[in-house]
């Protein structure tokens, strides 16, 4: 485990990165932004482009996404034999960008998708595109090998993703027991929470715009067993929820997490919002990740934190962007997404 003198230089080096990041109340300054370049030069002051709106955009969301990236990497490599827990949520990127590889490929499109370089960090070998094989032969992903193969239906994408999301979310909940006790408290919370909501989220997704079965459904959820979890399901109210009726909230009022649903008095006919639900859950795991950011300096805890705060930033600016893109404001953008 790394030593004390690691642990701090990577809790001074995280509070310096925070301090100048868009979280907190930093994030309402994004507001002052009305054109794309204005939001360039104010995330990008010395190295803002000038491009065409169309083209700022796409190479604006994927500077955001580089420096992003590039600032984990950065706290990461404080350690000189990072644990393992660390190495995956920097390789959740891969698991991204490898899904949008394979769909791409089966989508014979000519060109690759644009992927995150992750340095040493990365495993896939994306210039082998469009041969996925190739791509991950030797790797974690070479399971799915067989699974390409018999996945030719309209839902394949969403069999993949399931299976992306079962594979990572069980390898980073084993990888965090790996950690002493004392080095996991808050991220135990934070990610049990969020693997918890994750499923929540995309049941509700999968039943509102797939019109998908329960039956159907539970294979695609992250069944977390792993140990230390006293045998508790992390797919346990996403399984609940199945049984709940969409548009009638009466039948919800029991549900782990009810406060994320869409106000029951904001229409008419009320229905289940499944966006409203991903945005409100987001918000809860940033407050929480804030929360615990300084309350244990020492602790490695504190990388997991700052990590979860970079890819909330992350998500804040490139929505961000692509609101200005279709005429919407930050604010806007800011309000629909629950930034407090």
């Amino acid at each position: 485990m790394p030593d004390s003198g690691e642990r701090a230089y990577a809790y001074a080096k995280a509070c310096g990165i925070i301090g100048k990041s868009f979280v907190g109340k930093r994030v309402r300054g994004l507001e002052k932004a009305s054109r794309l370049s204005e939001l360039d030069r104010m995330v990008f002051p010395v190295s803002a482009k000038s491009l065409p709106e169309k083209e700022l955009l796409r190479d604006l969301e994927k500077r955001i996404i580089g420096r992003e990236v590039n600032s984990i990497i950065s706290i990461v490599e404080c350690f000189s034999k990072p644990p393992e827990f660390f190495t995956l949520l920097i390789r959740s990127y891969e698991y991204t960008d490898l899904l949008s590889a394979i769909n791409a490929s089966r989508e014979k499109e000519k060109n690759a998708p644009a992927h995150v370089d992750l340095g040493r960090f990365q495993t896939v070998r994306f210039n082998f595109w469009p041969d996925i094989p190739k791509m991950i032969e030797g790797t974690a992903f070479e399971f799915l090998l067989d699974k390409l193969e018999k996945a030719g239906s309209d839902k394949a994408g969403i069999s993949l993703q399931s299976l992306l999301d079962q594979h990572y979310y069980n390898a980073l909940w084993n990888a965090l027991l790996s950690l002493p006790a004392g080095d996991r408290q808050a991220a135990r919370k934070i990610l049990s929470d969020e693997i918890s909501l994750k499923n929540s989220s995309w049941a509700l997704r999968l039943r509102t715009f797939y019109q998908m079965p329960a039956d159907e459904i539970k294979p695609h959820l992250v069944d977390v067993l792993a140990k230390g979890n006293n045998q508790r399901s992390l797919a346990k109210e996403a399984l609940a929820c199945l049984d709940y009726q969409l548009d009638n909230y009466s039948d919800w009022s029991s549900w782990r997490w009810k406060e994320f649903l869409n106000p029951p008095f904001e229409t008419r006919h009320w229905q289940a919002d499944p966006r409203f639900f991903q945005n409100a859950a987001s918000r809860y795991l940033y407050n929480l990740a804030r929360h615990h950011f300084r309350l244990n300096p020492s602790s490695l805890d504190t990388v997991f934190c700052f990590i979860k705060l970079k890819q909330f930033e992350e998500d804040v600016l490139t929505s961000s962007a692509e609101g200005l893109g279709i005429g919407m404001t930050v604010r806007d953008t800011i309000s629909m997404l629950g930034v407090e």
